[in-house]
């Protein structure tokens, strides 16, 4: 996929601070410090669209990206663009600040996912080193249960060796009970599992034609 732009929209707190529902969107969600920021960026091919912290639970609003992308043709050239928005919810699980913030960033997540109508797919990620977390399962079958279209990132698979990685992928599919394809292994040091995720993001399902 060529990525033709790429920048920032806005962050919102409430549903009226959203912006128009005028592109399809794909939300990107994980336990906090699983590495959602490093894969917007690396998926987009901007260094900082989204920024990096070491403390867990620094994404304290919804931050809305707006993509411009055209699939690479065999020979080299580009095919029809397609333009959609790239959105980016605070982390679950381990988060820093009090209890209260924390419930707050947990009612943003809800109100989006239940009441977006626009959103196309639910990225989880799951961080691949340390395997699925009760709250992955939880969030796995909550978007289920909304019916939305689930795609699963294991991240951070450049800390396996190489033998490894097909046993871990097998293992997360396993235990959030979705099929062994349905899992994307990804790395944003080494850049592997780039395409595979843009395919199922903006390969034909659901974004719109420039």
């Amino acid at each position: 996929m060529i990525v033709l732009q790429a920048g920032f929209l806005k962050s919102a707190t409430a549903r009226d601070q959203w912006p128009p529902a005028d592109l399809p969107e794909v939300a990107f969600c994980g336990r906090s410090n699983v590495g959602k920021s490093s894969c917007l960026n690396v998926l987009t091919g901007r260094r900082q669209l989204a920024r990096v912290s070491r403390t867990p639970g620094r994404t304290r609003l919804i931050n809305f990206f707006d993509v411009r992308v055209a699939e690479r043709t065999r020979s080299g050239g580009r095919g029809p663009e397609q333009a959609l928005r790239l959105v980016d919810l605070p982390g679950y699980g381990f988060a820093s600040g009090p209890r209260e913030e924390r419930e707050q960033w947990k009612g943003m997540i809800e109100g989006y996912l239940t009441g977006r109508q626009t959103l196309r797919a639910l990225v989880v990620l799951v961080d691949g080193q340390i395997a699925v977390q009760p709250s992955d399962v939880e969030m796995v079958r909550w978007g289920s249960s909304l019916h939305r279209r689930i795609v699963v990132v294991a991240t951070k698979l450049d800390r396996l060796a190489r033998a490894r990685r097909p046993a871990q992928i097998q293992k997360i599919a396993a235990a959030l009970d979705v099929p062994r394809e349905r899992v994307i292994a990804f790395s944003a040091k080494e850049k592997f599992g780039v395409e595979e995720l843009w395919r199922e993001l903006a390969g034909g399902r659901g974004a719109a034609a420039g």
